[in-house]
């Protein structure tokens, strides 16, 4: 079965009676004017306002298949199972059905349309942490389904929130219990470097998670225990690729339908078979299929957010290509990969207009690194000693790594020290998780309450400069960390002292009213007949969220914005006033504020 035949399999049955999701738009990969988040990292994450209580236009039970990128995992990458792009299929009950009918539908999309061996899904549940207790719930209901108790395990990480695990989450966090499903492929053999028992969560590869059933049913109190929700979700997450690699019983996601062509092309221009050099030609595939996609959604190579990120995975994948063959950037693989990915996604999630565009950016960043490993590789072999700060020199200047460098080295008779190297990469990885605006982990939000503050404050900004300096003002970027916002407009001239103290008494005078922030989803059509500012519409998907800043009492709308959010619920949350400290001009037409909550 192929990845569009199990997509659509999903999806029409959770559509289906008695089941009656609506199918939701998938949200773009890359959510213009949302300084905190990276990339759409699963189906959920644009659903956060309603999970948490707001109500969803299309109703309590939705559906989707959302493209998702994450980062986080970037360094396994190469196994048999984890990819940094991926379509997370999704369903969500908000405040409907619960753990009975989730899991009973989920048992039976697996078991009757699917048609997997029942013997070969192992599944897990929260074992309990002393605050939260053991999810007894979820065993029996996987006992009375028929799984038998020996395939079922208890873990104490079976646990969901926005922010990792129970003591990690900020008060008035939601989170709750999950519950993993797991395919056997009982011809892999187990690792004994693994451990000496395999169970499902096992790294040897003879398990593979294919669904996680998230139960949202605590909310974190001041006092730092957990409370049942009035409203419990249901928050349903599993990989497509996954689930297509089970049902054709492959331990190799890299051999379904949607890798197939772009390794036949690797081998190809390469001259190596994939069973030979299967990590290699995994890292090319995963991470140039995701660049396809961030150049779909307008994104370029550069030294900053989600170019940075597109930037690192082109390089990865040259370098697994040089290591196959270092004439690869001599031939057209690259481009054939580029159009290869547009066939298999165009019309589905892909603009095939913009593929010639996707060539080119792809084409121009490999073609610089070329140069720049030329340059390396020449240094490299001008050194006569080494230690580990050399080597890590050349692995964040050059994009070297540390395999590549060792052989060097060896040849030149010359051995290199690893654990430093590590230590040393390390730090480089808990300095460089956020990379920006308090932005972590592949796409959720900052833990900081700060950021939602500031991120609500540029709104009020954004509206007072449109109403002293007049309509023309137009947005052209923004930028939110838990300290203070930089926000980018159009404007012919510097501002005068009046002009900002003008502005910034129009912001605080909103904030002394306390008007309530609401949200509300709609066609970006719609959100634009009704006046709400959006000057990124390539940028925002079918449905979009409106952000309304208004007196409840009065009904007067002070903002309307397109927006990914999140904000305060009402601006006394804001605690503090907003005070614009530099002005300056960043291009021509273009001005620049930075503000801060004093």
């Amino acid at each position: 079965m192929k990845v569009d035949e199990v997509r659509a399999l999903y999806l029409n049955y959770f559509k289906a009676p008695p089941r009656n999701h609506k199918e939701i738009s998938a949200f773009p990969l890359v959510i213009e004017n949302d300084p905190t988040t990276l990339f759409t990292s699963s189906g959920m994450q644009p659903l956060v306002p309603y999970l948490m209580g707001e109500a969803h236009p299309l109703g309590r039970r939705l559906v989707n298949s959302q493209p998702s990128l994450r980062t986080q995992d970037i360094e396994e990458v190469g196994d048999n199972r984890h990819t940094t792009f991926f379509e997370m299929l999704g369903n969500w009950s908000l405040g409907d059905y619960f753990k009975e009918e989730q899991l009973s539908w989920f048992w039976e999309f697996l078991t009757k349309k699917l048609n997997l061996p029942k013997e070969k899904l192992w599944v897990s549940v929260f074992e309990g942490d002393g605050k939260i207790p053991k999810d007894e719930t979820s065993y029996f209901l996987w006992r009375k389904l028929g799984v038998p108790s020996r395939r079922i395990f208890y873990y104490k990480d079976n646990w969901w929130s926005r922010f990792g695990k129970p003591d990690d989450m900020p008060i008035g966090e939601m989170g709750g219990p999950d519950s993993e499903v797991f395919f056997e492929f009982d011809e892999v053999k187990h690792d004994l470097k693994y451990g000496k028992e395999c169970h499902p969560a096992c790294s040897c590869g003879r398990f593979l998670e294919i669904g996680n059933n998230v139960f949202m049913q605590y909310l974190k109190k001041d006092d730092g225990v957990f409370s049942e929700l009035p409203q419990k979700n249901i928050d349903f997450g599993g990989g497509l690729e996954r689930l297509t690699a089970a049902f054709n019983n492959n331990p190799d996601i890299f051999k379904i339908d949607v890798f197939e062509k772009i390794i036949n092309a690797i081998e190809k221009y390469s001259g190596k078979s994939y069973g030979d050099n299967s990590r290699e030609m995994r890292i090319m595939a995963d991470h140039l299929r995701a660049c396809v996609f961030l150049a779909d959604s307008g994104i370029t190579p550069s030294n900053k957010l989600q170019g940075y990120v597109m930037r690192r995975l082109l390089r990865r994948a040259a370098l697994m290509g040089m290591n196959l063959n270092q004439d690869l950037f001599n031939t057209k693989l690259f481009s054939d990969i580029v159009l290869t990915v547009y066939q298999t996604y165009g019309g589905v999630f892909l603009d095939e207009t913009k593929k010639e565009n996707a060539v080119e950016i792809i084409y121009v960043e490999i073609e610089k690194f070329s140069k720049t490993l030329s340059r390396g590789l020449k240094i490299v072999e001008k050194l006569e000693r080494v230690d580990a700060k050399t080597v890590f020199d050349l692995y964040q200047s050059f994009g070297f790594p540390f395999e590549l460098i060792q052989e060097i080295f060896e040849k030149k008779g010359l051995n290199l020290e690893r654990s430093a190297f590590d230590r040393m990469l390390a730090e480089h990885k808990e300095k460089s998780k956020t990379l920006s605006a308090g932005v972590f982990k592949g796409g959720l939000a900052d833990s900081k309450v700060e950021s939602l503050k500031l991120h609500t404050a540029t709104h009020l900004l954004h509206e007072s400069l449109r109403r002293v300096l007049g309509k023309e003002v137009v947005q052209k970027g923004s930028n939110i960390n838990s300290s203070r916002l930089r926000f980018d407009f159009t404007y012919p001239t510097s501002l005068s002292r009046e002009q900002i103290k003008k502005i910034e008494a129009m912001v605080n005078k909103q904030i002394d009213k306390n008007l309530v922030v609401t949200c509300k989803l709609m066609p970006i059509e719609k959100a634009q007949k009704q006046g709400a500012l959006a000057f990124f519409k390539h940028k925002y998907g079918e449905l979009v969220k409106v952000y309304f800043i208004e007196d409840e009492k009065s009904g007067e709308v002070f903002s309307k914005e397109v927006c990914g959010g999140p904000h305060v619920k009402r601006l006394s949350e804001i605690d503090g006033r907003v005070k614009i400290i530099k002005e300056k001009s960043v291009s021509h037409g273009v001005r620049r504020i930075y503000a801060i909550i004093e």
